[in-house]
């Protein structure tokens, strides 16, 4: 099984914040770091999850009527008096630039299947063609036109299609890619795997998860991977993957 930070360690650190990104990169055998991306009103790629900074920040609207600099004023509590702020991608890659070029991966959420953010994907190839990064990024998105155009641009970048249902997410690879292209991954919810895992031999199934996330305190308890694997997962996006790899 391969482990992934969602949203960076995002049960012990504000989510999508270079505090959650800096702990898990200290991780050993950590395959990936997972992020979401918005975009501003003057057209900024910043990492946030919701298209509204209400939840995470103490600010209020929507990330695609705030300028970027304006966005930079929010802050997010990081507890015990600290702050963080939200971070644009470019920042973000920066920084994990070195250990990307050693092996690990950064999967990138467009987050433009409710609103539809135009030069999204022209504006991320860009960047990461220009920092030769297409091995080392993963794009996904609940929209599958949006990944169907980063397919046909930059054959180098995977894709993975994000869905609830692991059937949805097989379809839909079926209609828009080549069928067999194991650059082209299912991201499914980890409780909707309805095919099995001899119908998704040869697939890579990356499985999302919800809950928890801080400041909520840690639950205690871990998954069973080795169940999670018998259903044909072969990746996981936990919040919390510093307990699974010590």
């Amino acid at each position: 099984m391969k482990i992934w930070a969602h949203r960076g360690c995002s049960l012990r650190f504000p989510e999508n914040t270079m505090a959650a990104f800096a702990k898990a990169e200290e991780i050993p055998g950590l395959t990936g770091i997972e992020l979401d991306i918005q975009m501003t009103k003057d057209g900024e790629i910043v990492v946030i999850h919701d298209e509204r900074v209400d939840r995470t920040t103490d600010g209020i609207g929507y990330v695609k009527d705030f300028t970027y600099w304006q966005l930079r004023q929010l802050r997010i509590d990081a507890g015990e008096g600290k702050r963080e702020k939200i971070p644009s991608i470019r920042e973000v890659l920066d920084f994990l630039q070195n250990t990307m070029a050693q092996g690990m991966l950064l999967n990138i959420e467009l987050k433009n299947s409710m609103i539809p953010y135009e030069g999204m994907e022209d504006k991320m190839l860009d960047l990461v063609n220009r920092r030769g990064l297409q091995k080392a990024v993963i794009f996904s998105s609940f929209y599958v036109r949006s990944l169907e155009r980063i397919y046909k641009q930059e054959p180098l970048i995977s894709v993975g299609i994000l869905d609830t249902n692991v059937s949805d997410c097989f379809y839909k690879k079926k209609g828009g890619f080549d069928g067999k292209d194991v650059s082209v991954a299912l991201h499914p919810f980890w409780k909707r795997m309805d095919m099995t895992k001899k119908e998704l031999e040869g697939q890579t199934v990356r499985a999302w998860l919800t809950g928890h996330l801080y400041p909520e305190p840690p639950t205690g308890r871990k998954l069973d991977l080795a169940q999670l694997e018998c259903a044909g997962i072969t990746d996981v996006f936990l919040n919390e993957p510093e307990i699974y790899l010590p």
